[in-house]
C-alpha cells in the first residue's frame, strides 16, 4: 500500500542518469520535491508522460520544486533515454537492490518487477502532502500535477 499524505517521506540515496548520487534528505529545508515513479524507460506510456513533464517543466521550476523521476532501470538506460527525449531533470535508478525505494514508498509491483505510476509531492520539511497514483497503463495528467503542486507550496506562490 502506498504511503499516505502527511507521512515523512523515506530518505534514500540513488544514482542519477550520470552516476551522481542523489539523496532525498539533501532537499529538506531547501526545496519541495515531486518524486515521480514510473515503470520503465522507453515504454510508450512512460515516454508520453515524461515528455509531458519535460514540456511543462516550467510549472515546477517557477514553483521552485525539484522534479525527480525514478524507475528500476539502470543509470545507463536512464541516461540513454534522457538524451534521446531531451529530459532536463533528474532520473534516478532504483536498480539495485531492485526496487527498494519503490518498496519503501509502497508502489513496487512485485508480480511485474517495477514500480506503479505514482507521484509523491514532498514539501520543504520532507512530508508527503499529495500523491498521484494511477491504474496500470493510465498516465498522470499535467492538470493533476498543477493541483498537487498547490499542496506543497506556500500560499504566496
Amino acid at each position: 500500500m502506498a504511503l499516505e499524505n502527511d507521512t515523512q517521506a523515506p530518505d534514500f540515496e540513488l544514482a542519477n542518469q550520470f552516476g551522481e548520487h542523489i539523496r532525498l534528505a539533501e532537499f529538506r529545508g531547501k526545496k519541495p520535491v515531486a518524486l515521480v515513479f514510473f515503470p520503465l524507460a522507453f515504454s510508450s506510456t512512460c515516454t508520453t508522460e515524461l515528455c509531458a513533464l519535460r514540456d511543462n517543466l516550467s510549472l515546477f521550476e517557477h514553483a521552485g520544486v525539484e522534479l525527480i523521476g525514478i524507475s528500476v532501470d539502470s543509470k545507463a538506460t536512464l541516461r540513454a533515454w534522457a538524451e534521446q527525449e531531451h529530459y532536463d531533470f533528474t532520473l534516478l535508478a532504483d536498480f539495485w537492490p531492485h526496487g527498494d525505494v519503490a518498496k519503501d514508498y509502497g508502489v513496487f509491483l512485485q508480480e511485474k518487477g517495477y514500480a506503479n505510476r505514482a507521484t509523491f509531492m514532498i514539501d520543504i520539511q520532507g512530508y508527503i502532502r499529495a500523491s498521484l497514483i494511477t491504474a496500470p497503463g493510465q498516465p498522470r495528467s499535467i492538470a493533476e500535477y498543477q493541483e498537487a503542486l498547490q499542496e506543497i507550496l506556500p500560499a504566496h506562490v
